[in-house]
């Protein structure tokens, strides 16, 4: 895993079964992971491990103890800070991502704090067809990091090497 390669974080996530599944997405794609706490759930909660699978081992994840300590970790790592919320300033497909962004998804309950939404250096959401509130955090996530995976080249390559 390289310093410029992408991140999602999970601003305290409520829901063990989407946490996992984006850890097993993160997994396979190459994408390392960030957990900003306090999590809703503990990370040996069976729903979490199932979701997860066997996958849990080969992700790289990060577990930090406040939002406080991810975001001086993140801008002493040189990382953008890009919010995906569902009322983000700018839609997904009119974003320039660049290798090393974190995409940060909030709370299922309660999305971020203002002091979340401060430190970001973007906001970013998927546009939807009018009158609907918001897709599944898991399933925006893929969304939003398939795109940057796209646009960064940085999608694993079938032989198994880093692209």
């Amino acid at each position: 895993m390289t310093a410029a390669m992408l991140r999602l974080a999970l601003f305290q996530p409520d829901i063990p079964q989407n946490a996992g599944t984006m850890i097993r997405m993160a997994a396979c794609l190459g994408i390392a992971v960030d957990i900003v706490e306090p999590a809703a759930f503990d990370v040996s909660d069976r729903h979490f491990r199932r979701s997860g699978m066997d996958y849990l081992e080969r992700a790289a994840v990060m577990r930090h103890d406040s939002f406080a300590a991810f975001d001086e970790w993140r801008r002493g790592s040189g990382h953008r800070l890009l919010l995906a919320e569902t009322d983000g300033a700018t839609p997904l497909p009119d974003f320039a991502f660049q290798p090393g962004d974190i995409v940060l998804v909030g709370r299922e309950s309660a999305g971020v704090t203002t002091e979340v939404r401060t430190a970001a250096d973007a906001s970013l959401h998927i546009p939807m067809r009018p009158g609907l509130r918001s897709l599944n955090v898991a399933l925006a996530a893929a969304m939003v990091i398939g795109e940057a995976l796209r646009q960064t080249g940085g999608y694993p390559r079938r032989d198994g090497h880093e692209a």
